[in-house]
């Protein structure tokens, strides 16, 4: 009856977008809501799902929905426009189909932009936003990554990569194609990971790689390229914002990874004062995949802030 009653739910919420959008709830629906929004753009929600971050977090007492955005990952659509109002759209329609009032917002990545903008837009709808290693000044991640690199490369004389970043660095700063090669520039240099993998790291990876999540792990290339193309605020800086949402009194929370390399110092110290001292996090030997780097004290901090 109880997986009825589930499928019933998301045959309404596919209808109530007018496309198909990917929906999964654990838990107990009488418990404290929240929503999982992934990264981006071409992001989807199957690490948190198949990393059992979703199942465990429900585990702990909360009504955990995950989904993909419209367009990206399994929520397919050859119509997305792949802007913060369909984003909006699609988070509507999700309170709409569980009869949500309120929910907290837990924000990896790209999301913490789309998080943001929807809770100032919102406010009635959130009760807690909560950014896991997510984006909030996009310049600034930029900038730090094209300077780590450019002091790195340069003390061991690589003109190749000196090159490359030179070339980056003279693109259009609102395209997609600059925040492309920013993002590869760091990937290649093992910004994304984890330092020292632990075992339960590896296990957790292990067992997200031989899933059926890992399968879906659907990757739609055009997303990067039409969200640049169609949302004029494609390169942002949302700590206006966060200070807005948080003198309206939703409690706004943090968790970074120390060693996550596409953020800076200065970036990681401005957001934690944002927050405030007893809502921040900073979690060692953890990277960007911090809810599977350190998923345990990830979950605690999440549990001990909104229980």
């Amino acid at each position: 009856m109880k997986k009825l009653l589930f499928v019933f739910a998301l045959t309404l919420s596919f209808f109530a977008n007018g496309q198909n959008l990917y929906i999964k709830a654990y838990g107990n629906k009488n418990d404290k809501t929240i929503i999982f929004i992934h990264g981006g753009p071409s992001g989807n929600a199957t690490l948190f799902e198949g990393s059992n971050t979703a199942e465990a977090l429900s585990k702990k007492g909360f009504y955990v929905i995950a989904y993909d955005r419209r367009g990206e990952g399994r929520s397919t659509d050859p119509n997305a426009t792949f802007t913060y109002a369909e984003a909006f759209q699609d988070l509507n329609a999700i309170y709409k189909t569980y009869h949500l009032k309120k929910a907290t917002l837990l924000a990896h990545s790209f999301g913490g932009l789309v998080a943001t903008l929807y809770t100032e837009k919102y406010p009635q709808n959130v009760c807690n936003l909560i950014l896991a290693g997510a984006l909030f000044s996009q310049q600034e991640t930029y900038d730090h990554i094209l300077n780590s690199l450019k002091e790195k490369y340069t003390k061991i004389s690589d003109s190749k990569n000196l090159n490359k970043i030179s070339y980056v660095e003279k693109l259009d700063k609102n395209s997609a194609g600059y925040r492309k090669h920013c993002f590869e520039l760091a990937s290649e240099n093992d910004y994304f990971k984890m330092p020292n993998p632990t075992e339960e790291s590896k296990k957790l990876y292990a067992a997200y790689d031989s899933s059926e999540f890992f399968k879906t792990n659907i990757r739609n290339k055009n997303a990067p390229l039409l969200f640049y193309q169609n949302e004029k605020q494609n390169n942002i800086d949302t700590r206006s914002s966060l200070k807005k949402i948080k003198a309206e009194g939703i409690p706004i929370y943090a968790i970074y990874g120390k060693q996550d390399g596409v953020f800076s110092d200065d970036q990681i110290n401005s957001i934690k004062n944002l927050a405030g001292k007893n809502h921040f996090a900073l979690l060692d030997n953890c990277s960007h995949y911090l809810f599977v780097d350190q998923q345990e004290k990830f979950l605690s901090n999440v549990k001990n802030w909104i229980k």
